[in-house]
């Protein structure tokens, strides 16, 4: 049994970013599937990281929150010689740390806003909040695009933690807001996001649970076939 647990659901985007770096950084975690729905599951959780999210790492009896700490802790201390997310080059890595920050806030943070707006009753929908959401993810998908200007992923030839958080969070986005005919680079960047093996290993892992997905209308069939659940 390895000393590191991550608690974690297969679902969620969050998670997701981490499975994805724990694979391309070669680490041995277990994982502990997380149900916040449990009383006792989520009061055992709470007492280990009180915000009570997930993905939580657990190193040795160490809770290690947040998805960007967490993969900054495995690169320092655990991962495969040789292998790394965030360079080592000062400047280089200011600049992963960058968009890994600007997946999360403006192309995660508002497909979430998507998906909460579908679990509340129809009486309570946000159609302001979401418009606000679409807006915002069509800003940052014009960002992206320019960036990606003449580079394999996002900040230049090397996968890192940005492509680790882009990867889960446009899989999601485009579900509710596709991407426009100008966004090309960003249309292929996607592609070869959804082809490289440690995140495609880590989208085969989630399928068996896409049908649970508030917004699986939107989901590519390559990734997800209602037909055959």
């Amino acid at each position: 049994m390895s000393a590191l647990t991550l608690h974690y659901h297969p679902l969620s985007s969050c998670c997701h970013k981490v499975l994805i770096a724990i694979d391309v950084l070669g680490i041995d975690v277990d994982l502990r599937l997380l149900n916040l729905g449990d009383a006792a599951e989520r009061s055992a959780h709470l007492a280990l990281w009180p915000m009570g999210k997930m993905p939580l790492l657990v190193d040795q009896g160490r809770p290690v929150p947040e998805t960007s700490i967490i993969i900054e802790h495995l690169q320092r201390h655990h991962a495969h010689p040789g292998r790394t997310l965030i360079p080592h080059d000062p400047d280089q890595a200011i600049e992963v740390r960058l968009w890994d920050r600007l997946f999360d806030l403006y192309v995660m943070t508002p497909m979430q806003a998507f998906t909460a707006d579908l679990l509340r009753p129809e009486g309570e929908r946000d159609a302001h909040g979401v418009a606000r959401a679409r807006d915002t993810l069509t800003s940052a998908y014009a960002l992206i695009d320019h960036q990606l200007e003449g580079r394999t992923w996002v900040t230049g030839d090397a996968f890192s933690m940005a492509d680790c958080a882009a990867a889960p969070a446009l899989f999601y986005a485009v579900t509710y807001v596709p991407f426009a005919p100008q966004h090309a680079r960003l249309a292929a960047y996607f592609d070869r996001l959804m082809e490289h093996p440690p995140v495609a290993r880590t989208i085969d892992q989630a399928r068996p649970w896409f049908k649970f997905f508030p917004g699986r209308s939107g989901l590519a069939r390559r990734f997800f076939d209602p037909l055959s659940q």
